[in-house]
């Protein structure tokens, strides 16, 4: 063998190890459930894709949406795939940040997504991420406790109704609180809440010349009554609580109503995670009988940054994970019970699914009746139920978050909150051009 042969069979050696080897996909996902349980599952996928390796970077809800769009924005080149919301993805796709999604395969059937979910991560006709679940609000709700008093829930309550109902069922001496509800600072943890309650309150967050409008009426009944309800009906330490820790505090039995996420129903009715699973009902979100509920629209949705060298493997990845075979992969292995909810009508039309899930209706309902389009009773310029948006919003949402937040802990007065929640929000608005 001449030294050339051996030179040229060493290099396409080299060059055929280089091309067997895996290429690994870094993915950002938010530490709840449904992205851990996919992360367990995905064995699944790399038996059908064994180029492909995964890394995950699994974090907190604020701290997911802090770096990413930090990596994002500076095109740090961190992730191959993102875990993002319904309130990114128009944004972002228009600033040429996320790749469109073209390649999800033959069998993904883009026509099975709901409406409501898919139109909001479309751009110009082009789906930007795939939803992986998504959701409304409601209210799961303690059926012992509301026998125990007397109570019977309606399918549509009242704010008035659902205040009233937890002042009786809170025995703060056995720690069971009449109420549970988001109040961690954050645009898309307290503020979520917060802006789909004042929908229903009758607020807004800007009016149609894009002035805050934290110094109306609207605004100061809602969070009167948000912040004296969970004084009177709430667990302690409430400022500190997101969707996580509602959902421990009710699955524990610590919880005799709370309103969150069409996500979580399966988590509390699923007796192997929730001590109370035989003994939960849903309603939907409460209205003040001004035509809007307080329910939101949202989607958790993987994306692929346009940095990205890993494409076509990403790709893969975001159609294997939103598929109606990885529906069918949780059903297998968990029960239909825990099959990722509100993104595909096959889903609701799946028989096994609805004996499985006695919250399937509401949660559809739920997901339908959101109105991004008109989010409030009187108009305003934006689109959002639960946000607004608007690049600007992360920023101005989350400081206002930290407002409400000190006002539940009592470290501010409501007026106190809503004031500096004004000048903040007017302040912001101005520097970014849109009050003149």
């Amino acid at each position: 063998m001449t030294l050339r042969t051996f030179l040229l069979g060493a290099c396409s050696a080299l060059a055929f190890a280089g091309m067997a080897s895996a290429e690994t996909l870094t993915i950002a996902t938010v530490n709840n459930g449904d992205m851990i349980r996919m992360q367990k599952l995905t064995d699944d996928f790399k038996a059908k894709n064994p180029g492909i390796d995964l890394e995950w970077v699994t974090l907190e809800e604020n701290v997911l949406r802090q770096k990413v769009t930090t990596d994002i924005a500076t095109k740090g080149g961190q992730y191959d795939v993102l875990t993002i919301g319904t309130y990114e993805v128009p944004i972002w796709a228009k600033q040429g940040w996320l790749l469109p999604l073209d390649n999800l395969g033959a069998n993904y059937d883009v026509d099975d997504l709901l409406p409501a979910i898919r139109s909001g991560l479309t751009v110009d006709g082009k789906l930007y991420a795939a939803p992986f679940y998504g959701e409304s609000s409601m209210v799961m709700y303690r059926k012992d406790l509301f026998d125990a008093a007397g109570l019977k829930m309606p399918d549509a309550p009242t704010w008035d109704f659902v205040a009233d109902a937890a002042r009786k069922i809170t025995n703060k001496d056995k720690e069971i609180y009449g109420i549970c509800l988001r109040g961690k600072a954050g645009w898309g943890e307290n503020m979520a809440f917060l802006t789909a309650m004042s929908n229903s309150f009758g607020a807004r967050w800007f009016d149609e010349k894009w002035k805050p409008q934290f110094d109306q009426p609207e605004w100061k009944d809602t969070l009167d009554f948000y912040v004296k309800l969970m004084k009177d009906a709430g667990p302690p330490g409430a400022s500190s609580n997101g969707f996580n820790e509602n959902l421990a505090l009710f699955q524990t039995g610590k919880c005799g109503m709370w309103i969150d996420a069409t996500v979580a129903a399966s988590f509390v009715a699923d007796p192997k995670q929730s001590q109370v699973a035989d003994k939960v009902g849903f309603a939907l979100a409460p209205d003040k009988g001004l035509g809007k509920r307080g329910n939101w629209l949202w989607a958790w949705s993987l994306a692929i940054p346009a940095g990205t060298q890993k494409a076509e493997a990403a790709e893969k990845f975001v159609a294997w994970a939103t598929s109606k075979e990885y529906s069918n992969l949780v059903a297998e292995k968990e029960g239909w019970l825990n099959a990722p909810p509100g993104t595909r009508k096959s889903l609701y039309a799946n028989a096994d699914y609805q004996k499985a899930a006695s919250f399937a209706k509401m949660t559809l309902d739920s997901i339908n009746s959101a109105d991004p389009s008109k989010p409030t009773v009187k108009p305003v310029p934006y689109v959002g139920v639960q946000f607004v948006a608007i690049p600007e919003f992360q920023g101005i949402g989350t400081a206002v978050g930290q407002q409400f937040s000190a006002a539940l802990a009592g470290q501010l007065s409501v007026d106190q909150a809503l004031q500096s929640a004004q000048q903040l929000a007017t302040r912001e608005m101005t520097k970014a051009g849109y009050i003149k």
